[in-house]
């Protein structure tokens, strides 16, 4: 029997890589604003904006195996220009939204199902110019321990710390190729990262070879986490 997979934002960038890979063995509901490619999948469209809207219940699955919550924002600026505003707003569409769409579909979330949820190097790692981002994230990262220590065994909840990845919240740190030099040797691994790197371990982490991994915050950045090797 196929497995019911929601996301949230899987009409473009990682949520799009996802789907793709999803669909070979799957039932994929993609809620977005919008729904071009996702025609081309022939996955179930349900139009959504995280920024603005309540989930419809009624074109959700009775039951729902994998979840995963892919919207965010990158506003990399110095604290000093940075308004409360734009720290509300990183809030909601990365948090808030994320919470509101997790309390309408957890009562039909199966047994043995999966969330995942996506961070960013920048909360475990201090960088500048990252306030308002890494403290977005930084609240996903704490909601998802807490959500996996409270529905163990029943649901498994992950997250994915990435580093910088070639998508379109990113271009504007990657549009020519003196920054993708130097964003690259940033890393150990000397590149940064495509949208299959991070799309390969979601995939993973919502199917059944990963029933043994619950309450992680799982970094995928090109070793920048870990290693110092400048």
């Amino acid at each position: 029997m196929k497995k019911n997979i929601l996301l949230i934002g899987g009409s473009h960038g990682i949520g799009f890589e996802m789907a793709k890979t999803l669909m070979e063995e799957n039932t994929v509901y993609i809620a977005s604003r919008t729904n071009e490619e996702i025609e081309n999948l022939g996955a179930n469209h349900i139009s959504f904006d995280a920024k603005t809207d309540l989930l419809d219940q009624n074109q959700l699955p009775e039951e729902i195996h994998g979840f995963a919550y892919c919207p965010g924002s990158i506003n990399l600026k110095p604290f000093k220009m940075l308004s409360v505003d734009t720290f509300k707003e990183d809030m909601h569409l990365n948090f808030f939204s994320l919470v509101n769409v997790v309390k309408t579909i957890i009562p039909r979330m199966a047994e043995g199902s999966s969330m995942v949820f996506f961070s960013t190097v920048a909360v475990g790692t201090g960088m500048p110019f990252h306030t308002s981002v890494a403290a977005a994230k930084g609240a996903i990262e704490g909601f998802a321990k807490s959500m996996a220590a409270e529905y163990a065994p029943k649901i498994r909840v992950n997250t994915i710390a990435p580093s910088l990845v070639d998508t379109s919240l990113a271009k504007r740190l990657l549009n020519n190729d003196k920054k993708k030099e130097l964003m690259s040797e940033r890393h150990p691994l000397k590149r940064y990262g495509e949208k299959a790197d991070i799309a390969n371990l979601a995939v993973f982490l919502l199917s059944e070879k990963s029933t043994w991994i619950t309450g992680q915050i799982l970094g995928v950045d090109g070793g920048m986490s870990t290693l110092n090797v400048n």
